[in-house]
């Protein structure tokens, strides 16, 4: 394992602030990556990168949700790993151990795993990110590969409260802040937005052999939102219910192919490392900026 020291931090800022360019001309200098997993690192290595790495990254994914007859449930899960190490691969970011259990009620009805108190699962976050602080954390980014206005809301009140309590910078990254608008000029679904088009897509890329596409059917479900506000989502296993959904998707995952799936990815990573790249410029509270 690589010995981290203060010197090789601060090197590796030199990368991280420099840009794309000069970040891929490094990397063919060094063989090993800018970043780091907390979990890789000895206790002295770990206290050298809490207290100088730019950014500290607390990834949440969930390990089991139903995502359709035909995905695996550990779509989120893979892809919070993908993203992760695209951004250890790129920067010198801390990489701390995964959130694997979450909230989702809207997949309540399927079976898997899930945290159903929304305080339990706020809690849990808030102090797992409170110990990195507490250990020398510069700015805590959340890694959500669920949604703004599902996971993300319990994610973002403890990120809020960290940034009151602490003064630490934090930073809520999810999914539908990192997949671009442009993703849907490629896609021929009509609507989507789980266990869809793009989400198989993505999964024939990463995870080919636990994809049957021979289970993939199009659903549309109900009447789409036509006004404004916010309406939480459901997938409902009784029929009588207005939210019911005989496969638990949304979309047309039958159209799905695998460059499609390599391109959102491309194109997810493009909108995450930007997102780091601009949060680690962030003033630091009663420290100088870097």
């Amino acid at each position: 394992m690589r010995q981290i020291g203060i010197a090789v931090l601060a090197a590796a800022w030199m990368i991280f602030a420099a840009g794309p360019a000069t970040a891929q001309d490094s990397a063919k200098q060094d063989a090993g990556p800018p970043g780091a997993y907390l979990g890789d690192l000895t206790w002295p290595e770990a206290e050298a990168w809490l207290l100088e790495a730019p950014l500290v990254i607390l990834p949440f994914g969930a390990g089991a949700k139903e995502h359709g007859p035909h995905l695996p449930m550990n779509a989120d899960a893979v892809v919070m790993e993908y993203l992760c190490r695209q951004a250890v691969d790129s920067l010198p970011v801390l990489v701390a151990p995964p959130i694997l259990h979450g909230w989702f009620p809207a997949f309540r009805d399927y079976p898997g795993t899930e945290v159903a108190d929304p305080d339990v699962f706020q809690a849990y976050v808030r102090e797992v990110a409170l110990s990195l602080v507490r250990h020398g954390a510069r700015r805590i980014v959340f890694l959500n590969t669920g949604v703004t206005r599902a996971t993300g809301l319990p994610i973002s009140i403890a990120a809020r409260e960290i940034r009151i309590a602490t003064g630490t910078p934090t930073l809520v990254v999810s999914w539908d802040d990192i997949e671009p608008a442009e993703l849907e000029e490629h896609m021929e679904q009509r609507a989507g937005g789980h266990a869809d088009e793009v989400e198989t897509a993505i999964h024939l890329f990463l995870q080919p052999e636990l994809v049957h596409m021979e289970r993939a059917v199009a659903d549309y479900g109900g009447r789409a939102k036509d006004y404004p506000g916010y309406r939480p989502g459901l997938f409902s296993r009784d029929p009588a219910d207005p939210a019911y959904s005989e496969t638990g998707l949304y979309g047309d995952p039958t159209l799905a192919e695998t460059e499609e799936g390599k391109l959102a990815l491309r194109l997810m990573t493009r909108e995450w490392l930007s997102a780091l790249r601009g949060f680690a410029a962030e003033p630091l509270h009663g420290k100088e900026s870097r």
